[in-house]
């Protein structure tokens, strides 16, 4: 945050060789030119394929068998064609769901800006880390900002908190124990132990607080969204300087934000998990 002022069979390759950096670059990139072949057709032959791209047998031979290998592509062998696998689905879906659900929450967003007058984020969980893929800007000269597709650690920011209160202790013992919690500011928590008793408190009252964790003079309100299975699937925050997030209006902010965040929720039909 920044302060504004398998075997082989019939079309498949025999063997695959590592490729040097240079080559694996290149690879890389006729792998990926070779999917979304795939992907705009129901279903290729490798002659079909090899034409396409331009490519010789051999070279789309040993992309498919490194693209099948990570269930990009699979090859159906009656009919002796190669299609869009589950894992290029799931990450399709994947990219849709997200922009989706940065879609549906502008309203909900905008709405907690306008009744906040600060910056306010939609974050999703990605590889143990927080992804922002939304933001409404606030206003005012000083204000909190993320850039829509940075990154930032979950154990000192309010929507990493938000989602981890979702997470299970072990899930959350492991990001720690993986992205380790390095200390930002004097306030940051760096125990994993004093982590899960916020992230307890977090769940009780249905929003989690960056309390200058991250950087000093700036506070950020979060609380998380819920897919229909009431699992925590993105989280929405609000971020401004501790000048303004007093510590006394929390009890007043953090309820608007998880408002914001039901709304969103029940605009994807998602359901409310029962708050203790």
């Amino acid at each position: 945050m920044t302060i504004i002022e398998q075997s082989r069979k019939r079309g498949r390759p025999r063997s695959f060789k590592p490729q040097s950096k240079a080559g694996a670059i290149q690879a890389l990139d006729r792998g990926l030119a070779l999917l979304r072949i795939v992907a705009e057709a129901d279903g290729l032959t490798l002659t079909d394929l090899a034409q396409r791209s331009n490519l010789a047998p051999s070279t789309v031979h040993r992309l498919l068998f490194t693209l099948e290998a990570h269930r990009f592509v699979v090859h159906d062998d009656e009919r002796g064609l190669w299609q869009v696998g589950v894992d290029a689905f799931q990450i399709g879906t994947a990219f849709l769901r997200n922009r989706r659900l940065a879609g549906i929450g502008r309203d909900a967003m905008r709405q907690l800006m306008e009744q906040t007058g600060e910056t306010v984020n939609l974050g999703i969980e990605d590889g143990g880390e927080v992804v922002f893929i939304s933001q409404m800007e606030s206003h005012n000269t000083l204000r909190a900002f993320f850039r829509a597709g940075s990154r930032s650690v979950m154990h000192a920011s309010g929507v990493g908190k938000a989602l981890l209160s979702g997470m299970t202790e072990q899930r959350v013992r492991q990001i720690a124990s993986v992205k380790g919690m390095p200390r930002f500011t004097d306030r940051t928590l760096i125990d994993p132990a004093a982590l899960l008793a916020e992230l307890a408190e977090s769940r009780r009252r249905g929003w989690a607080v960056d309390d200058e964790e991250r950087t000093l003079g700036m506070r950020c309100v979060a609380a998380p969204i819920f897919n229909e299975h009431g699992e925590t699937i993105a989280a929405i925050s609000m971020s401004g300087p501790s000048v303004r997030i007093t510590p006394q209006r929390l009890s007043e902010l953090g309820p608007l934000v998880m408002r914001a965040a039901d709304q969103i929720t029940a605009s994807i039909g998602g359901a409310l998990t029962r708050r203790n």
